[in-house]
């Protein structure tokens, strides 16, 4: 008994040593700890620092990019990524909950909002042991309206950040040359995602290292959900926003493409289309798009065409090229313009011939004034040979043919010159074989509207540094060579404003009403797949290269469709429905002021309605307009136009009488003459076509009453040659 209650004595003594020992211990680390700050070589408060220590990203903007005029065409705007809080710790008060509370209620809220369906985010927003969600690329990118809409909800949980967003202004406005950016997913170290806005093609790509900015960021003390403790010290690096860019673009001339684009798009849903308007003096780019295109701020409909066809493609110009080969030819003093040649076919040294589009039939013995204005391809095979080939090769070369631009655009293609063989040689002087891309012959028309001196073309004007204002990069002309001589560019000129005035002119359908136009056509074959040239009316590219005012050009304008959808039409429609407004609207708007002597032509019409029909055919024949009489009335019963509005001289004005109407003779007429003597006796007027009346339901001289139907045929000039494009024996022809 005794020798228990000693054994248990010892163990209470051990125990107690033992506790008294353990308490020492820890009262001695206690005790080091408080008096060092440190434990196991740490640092105790900076790591409860780092604890709750935040570190946010502070977004730079990425710089601005505005047209010639400060337009904005693509700015950064403020958007909004959504959050749902899932973790019931950060709620304090039951009343009023900072989680989500009702799952079910929420998803099928949120649904209205973001694109995405009621399953998908009640299964977010049910994930398991999550402290917050996100719903992806459907909560990222919300607007301050949508933000606003949920918060009006109230929906305990949603949360929402603050971010920048790329915005677009203008839609579908130059997309191929602007490019679009896109938010890239990157992880740090501490698996950390992140979001960094980065330029996926066009100048948003090609000019990232100025664009981009660098984001700065703020480190904070925070508590254990991360908010802001009061009065504690924020450190701030602050973002260096992005460089703003100016362009050479005029919105207002952008906007007359992108319409006339979409308009023939619309009509003519062709494979593709394309246009420039650029300075004749600077090579300055104002304008330019193309059809296939897309939304920048959507990407819809980016999967049909990625690339810039206006720097990227390479094609076969067609006739268009002409332009050069009778450059060339002026300038060896080669060419005699009223010298007659033998049109249809030409025989070529070496094997084979080449043929003109009329089926090669030609026109028989003509000028070669007029072999430019038909697009004779015999007459550029004949002016070939007189300056010989070696020596059009170096024109090539002199007018930078075969090698890149250096527009400031990525992936420009080179085009390649295929001049090997006679025949070769022959079909790259008419525009076929060799190849081009349209900022080359942009380049190359340059020489010819700018005195001989070729300039480069450039898009863009100025970069400005967004902290100092100053400018560090600033575009000037330049010029890149002079193929030509100033004398040269000027007889080119006169030569090709004839395609556009001359009778059998193919370029007629480019006449703008107060503006001389210099410029030629271009019809080129396609080629498919397997290497082949594509048959068919419409497995063509069209085109168009323009200048004006002629005397002076300031503008130059070309337009290439390829593959448009035609109905029994000239392929030069789709593309005068795109050069023509583009270019007419240009020239007024940038106040090029129409021609002096059409200025001088313009009268006003007086009211001869109740007077003589014979005073009133004189008076308008002295004032120098073309009367046409409807009816043998001795009085005037109405005139189209009415009183008070303006003709030009020798432009048709209808004069109805008061008895026995009868159709006049409208073959040759335009159909805004038609419509005159539509409206002046109450016809109904269907037509198919466009361009000039060849034929028309009601006979000359048939006798005509109010409310009658007429039928109105139209046909473009040329029309009838485009279709015959079948005339060589062995190359197809382009004209």
């Amino acid at each position: 008994m005794m020798e228990n209650r000693n054994n248990r004595k010892i163990g209470v003594a051990i125990l107690y040593v033992g506790f008294a020992l353990l308490f020492f211990i820890l009262f001695s680390r206690v005790f080091y700890i408080q008096a060092t700050g440190t434990a196991d070589g740490h640092k105790l408060k900076n790591e409860a620092l780092e604890k709750y220590m935040r570190t946010d990203v502070l977004e730079a903007s990425r710089g601005t990019i505005y047209d010639t005029n400060g337009e904005v065409i693509a700015e950064d705007t403020t958007s909004f990524t959504m959050a749902a809080i899932l973790d019931d710790s950060v709620t304090t008060n039951p009343e009023s909950p900072n989680h989500v509370v009702d799952p079910e209620k929420t998803a099928k809220v949120l649904a209205k909002y973001i694109d995405m369906d009621e399953e998908d985010i009640l299964a977010r927003l049910k994930k398991e042991g999550a402290f917050q969600v996100e719903f992806g690329t459907a909560g990222r990118g919300l607007t301050n309206s949508v933000k606003r809409k949920i918060e009006a909800e109230k929906l305990p949980g949603i949360t929402f950040t603050r971010q920048a967003k790329r915005f677009y202004p203008n839609g579908k406005f130059a997309s191929h040359l602007i490019g679009f950016t896109q938010q890239i997913e990157q992880e740090d170290k501490n698996g950390n995602v992140a979001f960094e806005t980065k330029g996926q093609m066009g100048i948003e790509k090609s000019y990232e290292k100025y664009l981009q900015g660098k984001n700065g960021k703020i480190r904070y003390t925070s508590d254990l959900w991360g908010y802001l403790l009061p009065e504690k010290q924020e450190m701030v690096t602050e973002p260096q926003n992005g460089d703003d860019m100016y362009l050479t673009i005029d919105s207002k001339i952008q906007t007359f493409m992108e319409d006339a684009l979409s308009e023939v798009e619309a009509q003519y849903n062709p494979s593709k289309a394309f246009a420039i308007v650029a300075e004749a003096k600077t090579g300055k780019i104002l304008a330019m798009s193309q059809r296939p295109t897309f939304h920048p701020g959507t990407r819809e409909g980016l999967d049909v065409n990625w690339m810039n066809d206006l720097v990227e493609y390479s094609y076969e110009p067609g006739s268009t090229m002409k332009i050069f080969t009778l450059a060339a030819a002026i300038e060896e003093g080669t060419f005699e313009a009223d010298a007659l040649y033998k049109s249809g076919r030409y025989k070529v040294k070496g094997g084979g011939s080449i043929g003109d589009h009329n089926s090669g039939a030609g026109w028989g013995n003509i000028t070669y004034k007029e072999g430019i204005q038909r697009s004779s391809n015999v007459a550029i095979a004949n002016m070939l040979e007189q300056m010989s080939p070696g020596v059009f090769r170096q024109y090539l070369e002199d007018f930078h043919f075969g090698r890149k631009t250096g527009i400031e655009l990525p992936n420009e293609a080179a085009g390649s010159i295929l001049y090997n063989y006679p025949l070769e040689q022959v079909t790259t002087a008419f525009g076929q074989g060799s190849t081009v891309n349209a900022m080359q012959m942009l380049q190359a028309a340059t020489a010819i509207a700018n005195g001989g001196k070729m300039m480069k073309p450039y898009i863009i004007d100025k970069i400005v540094d967004d902290t100092t204002g100053k400018t560090i990069v600033d575009t000037k002309p330049k010029v890149v060579g002079e193929p030509i001589s100033k004398e040269t560019a000027a007889e080119t000129l006169d030569i090709l404003e004839t395609v556009v005035t001359a009778e059998h002119g193919t370029g007629k359908p480019y006449h703008i009403e107060g503006y001389d136009v210099a410029g030629k056509t271009g019809t080129a074959q396609l080629v498919g797949e397997d290497g082949r040239y594509l048959t068919g009316s419409n497995n063509y590219l069209f085109s168009f290269m323009g200048m004006a005012p002629k005397e002076d050009p300031e503008l130059i304008v070309y337009v290439a469709v390829a593959q448009p959808q035609l109905d029994g039409e000239s392929g030069s429609v789709p593309v005068s429905k795109i050069f023509n407004p583009v270019m007419r609207n240009s020239l007024q708007y940038l106040n090029i002021k129409p021609d002096k002597t059409i200025i001088s032509q313009t009268v006003t019409l007086k009211d001869f309605t109740g007077k003589k029909t014979s005073e009133a055919r004189k008076a308008y024949e002295d004032a120098g307009m073309d009367p046409v009489v409807i009816g043998t009335g001795s009085k005037i019963k109405k005139q189209v136009p009415a009183a008070g509005e303006k003709l030009l001289q020798g432009e048709k004005a209808i004069l109805l009488t008061s008895e026995k109407w009868t159709m006049p003779n409208m073959k040759g007429w335009a159909m805004r003459d038609v419509m005159k003597v539509a409206e002046s006796m109450g016809l109904k007027v269907s037509y198919s076509g466009s361009g000039y009346v060849v034929s028309q339901n009601i006979e000359p001289n048939k006798a005509v009453k109010e409310g009658q139907k007429l039928i109105i045929k139209l046909q473009e000039p040329g029309s009838a040659e485009e279709a015959n494009q079948k005339a060589n024996e062995d190359s197809d022809q382009s004209r």
